[in-house]
């Protein structure tokens, strides 16, 4: 069991060479790699996992009750798509972080909507990947705040 499950969603295995003026570039390995280093001061384990397939990050979310007690997500293209995966987090009842590295709310008309934002603790969005070490910073609080 992990205190913190990371998910990733469709394309995002392709960080470091997807649009590096927009995603940056480094890869989705090194920043699974920095959170956990991040997150391993605080006496907390992080498990991570990426699929390019709606079904299988619904799985998940899923599998992750009782087993996570927090959630960081970029959920990539599913943000502005998946009822299925906002559904997940509904009956999970996981809190959990919405990430981004670019600003949805400053690119096209489509991206601008997610249907996780208002049931997530928060969401954080177009601080490069610098906001998946301000959602693990969260989480980690959060886990302090919260003990079992």
């Amino acid at each position: 069991m992990s205190e913190i499950l990371l998910l990733n969603g469709p394309n995002l295995n392709m960080l470091g060479s997807r649009e590096p003026e927009v995603y940056g570039s480094l890869t989705l390995e090194k920043i699974i790699s920095d959170v956990k280093q991040r997150v391993a001061g605080s006496g907390y384990a992080v498990e991570s996992y990426q699929s390019n397939a709606e079904h299988l990050l619904i799985e998940r979310v899923q599998a992750a009750k009782g087993e996570e007690r927090f959630i960081i997500i970029n959920p990539g293209a599913l943000t502005h798509t998946s009822i299925g995966l906002r559904d997940a987090f509904l009956s999970v009842e996981i809190p959990f972080i919405e990430v981004h590295i670019s600003n949805i709310f400053a690119r096209e008309e489509f991206r601008q909507r997610s249907f996780l934002s208002d049931i997530a603790k928060g969401c954080i969005s177009g601080l490069g990947v610098s906001s998946y070490f301000f959602a693990a910073d969260y989480a980690i609080r959060w886990l302090e705040d919260n003990p079992v």
